[in-house]
């Protein structure tokens, strides 16, 4: 099995078992685009020392670790232009699927949830549909 496929699932098992914390430690879902939207539209001013917490660890933990993965190839534009496009694109269609990868995916499908299911089918067709049309008919990626 190559090493990218290892990393794969040993990062899905660290999001699953996060997400499974999260659920149990406070009864929430972990969703980060709800965490993060929570904190810019003010409702989740109840718990936003938490949501902090988790953000801080989303930036933190890979930066830390970082020293490990010194000769990691990727594969990222470095055009600034698709970077922002696709940052905002993302955001506007977390906010339209009221959720994300990790809520609707991870932690929806785990629960069996219709509406997690549905999202996930929609936004993994619209991702193999960008890539298509974005890296192999346009040329962009």
């Amino acid at each position: 099995m190559e090493a990218d496929w290892i990393w794969g699932l040993v990062g899905g098992g660290l999001i699953g078992t996060a997400g499974a914390v999260y659920l149990l430690g406070n009864g929430r879902i972990m969703g980060a685009s709800g965490i993060i939207g929570g904190l810019v539209d003010g409702s989740g001013r109840d718990t936003a020392v938490e949501r902090m917490v988790f953000l801080a660890g989303v930036f933190l933990v890979p930066l830390l670790l970082s020293w490990a993965y010194l000769d990691v190839e990727t594969h990222l534009t470095t055009n600034p232009v698709v970077l922002i496009a696709s940052g905002l694109l993302v955001g506007v269609g977390t906010r339209l699927a009221n959720g994300c990868t990790s809520g609707h995916g991870v932690c929806g499908i785990s629960r069996l949830s219709l509406r997690g299911i549905v999202a996930t089918a929609f936004y993994i067709g619209a991702g193999g549909l960008s890539v298509v049309l974005f890296r192999h008919l346009l040329g962009v990626i």
